[in-house]
């Protein structure tokens, strides 16, 4: 296995990019072209070229936002509802507006889109009112087109350092990370103007019901570390309490795309084979629905494909057989399921953060710009709801501009030596041990615990429970975590921010007394929606060493949406075949 090396070194940039997935090349390639001079780094915990949740590809774009087909303003509005209203709109009115430039600028990079008979691109209904899915039919190619892009900038890659702590400056401006190798555990320190997260989604937070930690629903390489990063640097994050929760293939815990099915006529149904909701699009009223059938009985739930000619079947197997999850089609030729003949049995994910499919994330404004200053997010641990890829392509392009201006304007700030000092012993503090708990067997108790106790439905006193046993597992992690190697260094590291981001699920989920958003804050102590008290964001941050909450007022809204328009996705139930 390897060493640990003890060694410390010292680098400056203008704008320092961590998280090599989707947001952040595309952040690292917007600052270099804004301003060539820059000198702008790209920092990954494992290697750029096959990194991130779309490191097998991607089966489409599921917003886009494409002239003739949407606009803004109705993008807009539809996310709105989506989010039960709890939305500051400019970030995604921002979005919609470029997301049609960066769509045909990754078509220039060799990412192709379906188009139909006219040369047009060939866009799909899923959403509840308007129609933005675009299929790509060579969506495995899209990690390799970005990275060609990156070399071409000649931007300086990083890979193998994963970065464990933001610096900030003395008057409270970013100034830099932290960071250490995952192979040798030396330290780099990283001084910079600017910092983009782009860390991904917190992805190995609640326990799969196969108990492996690594068959997540989303990316399990995206352990939460954004989210707990910012957490430390004093950064506000947002309604936490919206959780991710997806439903999925049973036992296989990844997706069913009744999202890229349901275009072609595919649909989520009962055990009777008939339809309970209208639009699969993914919101926390659908999952609830989804969740009410499942406990009825009519469960299990099914994805229904057996009702499409067979030639149409082949065309949606070649879509989710090839790109982002080949193993899917494995998974079902090792259990017999013939799509044409069998229903695909499907269940709810463990619990996340992502604002990719929900909204949960570090709180940001139309130019991606955290609370703290000089430094951004965007991706999946960005607040903006609704994301998915597209979303982090084009958030990510913004954040990469806006740090190149600020970057020009902006003297590299000093930090703290001593805060260097005590996060290497942090970080080693497990690795000085001769013997204790294994990471992988503190991840599996403290995402245990995740399902036991926050799991949906809520329950206070579970949930109350369950921040005491997450704090005796706090203490396992400060006292008697054990690393034998660097790999499990970076275990260890990911155990912690998996830790912060239960406890900050926990603290989120109690201070918000209301139902909202669905299965995603269902709580049983609080049954009813609440908007006299409760329309608004719910933003956590650490303040003088502990966790604190504290409402947001809602920006006014830019597009204006109707009373009746905002419970419109509380009325998707088919009621008279359920």
């Amino acid at each position: 296995m390897d060493d640990f090396i003890d060694g410390l070194s010292e680098v400056a940039c203008d704008v320092l990019v961590i998280g090599g997935g989707t947001a952040g090349p595309m952040a690292a390639l917007k600052a270099k072209q804004k301003n060539p001079a820059l000198n702008v780094v790209l920092l990954e915990k494992a290697n750029v070229k096959r990194s991130g949740a779309i490191s097998m590809g991607m089966d489409g774009l599921n917003n886009a936002v494409v002239p003739g087909y949407a606009t803004p303003e109705q993008y807009t509005k539809e996310i709105t509802i989506a989010n039960d209203g709890i939305v500051d709109q400019a970030p995604v009115f921002n979005y919609a507006s470029r997301c049609y430039d960066i769509i045909q600028e990754l078509d220039r990079f060799g990412i192709r889109f379906q188009r139909n008979a006219n040369g047009d691109y060939d866009l799909k209904k899923v959403h509840h009112l308007g129609t933005y899915v675009l299929p790509m039919p060579n969506g495995e190619t899209v990690k390799k087109a970005l990275y060609r892009q990156l070399k071409r900038e000649r931007i300086l890659i990083s890979n193998r350092f994963m970065a464990t702590r933001l610096l900030t400056a003395k008057d409270g401006r970013i100034a830099g990370a932290v960071a250490v190798n995952t192979r040798t555990a030396e330290f780099l320190v990283l001084r910079a103007k600017a910092v983009i997260l782009c860390m991904g989604a917190a992805g190995r937070l609640g326990l799969p019901h196969s108990g492996y930690l690594f068959g997540t629903y989303e990316n399990p390489t995206n352990s939460g570390d954004g989210y707990a990063m910012a957490y430390h640097a004093g950064a506000a994050l947002a309604n936490l309490e919206c959780y991710q929760i997806n439903p999925l293939i049973k036992d296989y815990n990844g997706p069913a795309c009744a999202y890229v099915a349901g275009p072609f006529g595919a649909y989520t149904a009962n055990s009777e084979g008939k339809r309970f909701i209208e639009s699969d699009y993914w919101s926390g009223q659908m999952m609830q629905e989804f969740y009410n059938e499942l406990q009825s009985g009519k469960g299990p739930v099914f994805l229904k494909l057996n009702h499409l000619h067979p030639d149409t079947v082949g065309e949606i197997e070649d879509i989710l057989h090839r790109v982002e999850r080949p193993s899917r089609g494995r998974f079902h030729a090792a259990r017999g399921t013939d799509y044409r003949d069998k229903m695909i049995e499907m269940h709810i994910s463990e619990i996340g953060f992502c604002s990719g499919h929900s909204a949960s994330g570090v709180f940001v404004d139309e130019y991606a710009r955290t609370t703290v200053p000089g430094l951004y997010a965007a991706g999946d641990m960005a607040s903006v709801p609704h994301n998915y890829m597209l979303g982090a392509f084009t958030n990510g392009a913004v954040a990469g501009e806006h740090a190149a201006e600020v970057a020009l304007e902006t003297d590299l700030p000093d930090y703290d030596p001593d805060f260097v000092r005590l996060e290497r012993e942090r970080v080693l503090a497990p690795t000085r041990r001769d013997d204790g708990i294994p990471p992988n067997q503190l991840e599996y108790k403290v995402r245990r615990l995740v399902n036991d106790y926050l799991q949906p439905p809520k329950v206070t006193a579970r949930m109350q429970i369950g921040q005491q046993r997450l704090a005796e597992a706090r203490d396992d992690l400060e006292t008697t975590l054990v690393a034998r190697n660097a790999h499990e260094l970076m275990r260890s590291l990911e155990v912690s921010s998996i830790l912060d981001c239960a406890d900050m699920a926990a603290h989120a989920s109690l201070y918000r007394t209301e139902s909202r958003w669905g299965l995603y804050h269902n709580r049983i102590d609080y049954p009813e929606k609440d908007d006299e008290n409760w329309f608004c964001h719910t933003l956590l941050r650490k303040m003088n060493g502990r966790m604190s909450s504290e409402k947001r007022a809602i920006e006014p809204y830019i597009v204006p949406i109707e009373t009746e328009e905002r419970t419109a996705y509380e009325r998707l139930r088919v009621s008279n075949q359920a």
